[in-house]
């Protein structure tokens, strides 16, 4: 089977106003295969994982060391899609330099690019992370990572300033290399107004239809988290009632002695058995 073609950042810009981009939130090798497989443009290795897989109550205690293991299962996953690693809080909030140093960690762990929230106040950040030739997307609006310590998490972009803000903060990013951004619970009108100011893609979650195109959390669309049911998520299928209800079948049949039957168990050839029932007498 040919190796199919690598999905880049010239094909990712050069969707901008034609072709909708489907990204999602995944973050092992076995889900990896299969939303590769599937068609999904760019996998994100969202720091999210910290609360679907590793149990914390937000995504702050996110550590680099574990988004490196993260990253690097996803893109030994996927042959076609683009890998994007998120940079957890602490990895670039000290200044350009040491952001350069923890995006090179990710890219070395297999990503194509590194996306980092934030607006205005980062640019300078993603700007040395393209100079480093390290592609960054950009990410505007509810920012999760910091959103407790301020505002919680609310719409964003409701208000004329607040629109006016984000539009100074995409412009920005834009200048500074990002080859995409992330809106992040943001009215769709204000949305709409960013996709129309800048030349590169919008990626929306909870921003409305007319982002150039959306990010969902594969756990998330499959039914899998229960503990947050964001009002922006689609639910494409209940997955966590489908895995409850084969493990108590199977913790029933392992009591009842019902599993393992002979469909599931192996033996010794007979001539093997009486051989050896031979040594032991």
């Amino acid at each position: 089977m040919s190796q199919p073609k690598k999905v880049s950042v010239a094909d990712i810009i050069s969707m901008k106003s034609k072709d909708k981009i489907c990204v999602l939130t995944c973050y092992d090798y076995s889900t990896s295969l299969l939303c590769d497989r599937a068609g999904v443009d760019i996998l994100l290795v969202g720091d999210s994982a910290g609360m679907v897989v590793l149990g914390y109550q937000n995504t702050m205690p996110v550590q680099m060391e574990e988004m490196v293991i993260f990253c690097g299962a996803v893109a030994r996953g996927a042959r076609r899609a683009m890998i994007v690693g998120d940079m957890p809080f602490g990895s670039y909030q000290t200044g350009p330099p040491f952001a350069v140093e923890n995006a090179i960690k990710l890219v070395r762990a297999g990503c194509d690019a590194v996306k980092l929230e934030g607006g205005v106040e980062v640019a300078a950040t993603i700007e040395a992370i393209a100079n480093a030739v390290i592609p960054v997307m950009g990410h505007i609006g509810l920012k999760p990572q910091t959103a407790s310590l301020w505002e919680g998490y609310r719409l964003q972009g409701k208000t004329s300033a607040t629109a006016e803000r984000l539009m100074a903060d995409a412009r920005a990013l834009e200048r500074a290399g990002a080859f995409c951004i992330v809106l992040e619970m943001v009215a769709s009108e204000t949305s709409e107004l960013i996709g129309k100011t800048i030349s590169v893609p919008t990626i929306g979650i909870g921003s409305g239809p007319l982002c150039d195109g959306q990010v969902l959390v594969l756990h998330d669309i499959l039914g899998l988290y229960e503990n947050i049911r964001p009002k922006f998520v689609k639910r494409y299928a209940e997955l966590s009632g489908t895995i409850l209800e084969a493990v108590i079948r199977y913790t029933s049949d392992i009591k009842t002695g019902k599993f393992p039957d002979e469909s599931h168990t192996f033996h010794m050839h007979p001539e093997e058995i009486a051989k050896l029932k031979k040594e032991l007498q």
